[in-house]
């Protein structure tokens, strides 16, 4: 069985800048980030290198730049010659550079996705009245119970178990801000708001998870041809009807990132490359399964040594 496995990051690992060393090295990486551009009519490339009208940050920008820049990276490994990953999952929205690469879905219906995902996403929850907070030092039971407490309030939930003791809350302002105060009083090494503008996998999405279902039945989906760990589910799913369904569950409920990473080490994998700009994954696999290892790609130096190490796995 193949060792390798590929992760990829959702919202926060985009930067001004980012990948422009590896393309600058391999141009082809750019002609993802075209196909990606003629489905939107904007330049996402000059966005993410430039940002001139401050919109990298926009959700219904971040979603697709991040997209593309993923399945560049993943498209670039391979045809460098580099193995095929036993298995992957991504955070959140990356999930859907996973099924891209898996060949459930096509990359430019992808693009079209997310974007209005990301829109669907904004138009949910009005300016100021939703909030995220990380939870550090905590145990999950622990926080599931004040979560319910502060339901008193309005809505907060768990939205991503991120790593054995880190997990982000979402729901309501004030309710988030509750809970925000039970988690100090209970323990919490650190209990702090998030700087997003959407409460992302919380009852709150509901609306968007409806609209994005809409566009979803019209999109078709094929059986992966690798592996794809799901965030709603924590498990591979080969059935694409339920994969599409998961797609619209995981916008409302929340993201089981430490039984994705422990699934992908249960199938047999030894190294994790993180697929896209950043190495927020990286850390977080390091905290829920140590003796895997887990390494970026973003930049030239880091890319190239990996396909060299990753070929030579058994």
């Amino acid at each position: 069985m193949a060792k390798i496995g590929f992760v990829f990051p959702g919202q926060g690992s985009q930067k001004q800048g980012m990948l422009a060393e590896l393309a600058a090295e391999n141009p082809t990486l750019l002609d993802t980030f075209t196909r990606a551009s003629e489905v939107l009519g904007t330049d996402l490339w000059r966005i993410c290198q430039s940002d001139p009208d401050s919109s990298l940050n926009q959700t219904e920008i971040t979603q697709p730049v991040l997209l593309a820049a993923s399945v560049a990276v993943g498209t670039l490994w391979l045809e460098r010659g580099g193995p095929r990953p036993a298995v992957m999952s991504g955070h959140s929205l990356g999930e859907y550079s996973a099924l891209v690469l898996a060949g459930v879905l096509a990359f430019e219906d992808a693009i079209a996705v997310v974007h209005r995902r990301g829109k669907f996403m904004q138009d949910a929850v009005g300016p100021g009245e939703g909030k995220m907070a990380a939870i550090v030092g905590l145990d999950d039971t622990k926080l599931i119970e004040i979560c319910a407490r502060a339901e008193t309030i309005g809505t907060v939930s768990t939205a991503n178990f991120n790593s054995p003791g880190q997990i982000v809350i979402a729901g309501e302002s004030a309710a988030v801000d509750y809970a925000v105060e039970r988690c100090k009083e209970a323990g919490a090494k650190r209990a702090l708001p998030l700087n997003v503008s959407v409460p992302s996998h919380c009852p709150l999405m509901k609306p968007a998870a409806e609209a994005l279902a809409e566009v979803l039945a019209g999109i078709t989906f094929s059986a992966p041809s690798i592996g794809v760990v799901q965030n709603v589910s924590g498990a591979i799913q080969t059935e694409p009807e339920q994969i599409k369904e998961n797609l619209v569950k995981q916008l409302h409920k929340p993201v089981l990132w430490v039984d994705c990473v422990r699934a992908m080490h249960e199938v047999g994998v030894k190294k994790l490359v993180e697929i896209g700009p950043g190495r927020v994954l990286c850390g977080l696999v390091k905290r829920i399964v140590p003796e895997l290892g887990c390494m970026a790609s973003e930049n030239p130096q880091s890319f190239n040594n990996l396909v060299m190490e990753a070929s030579g796995l058994d």
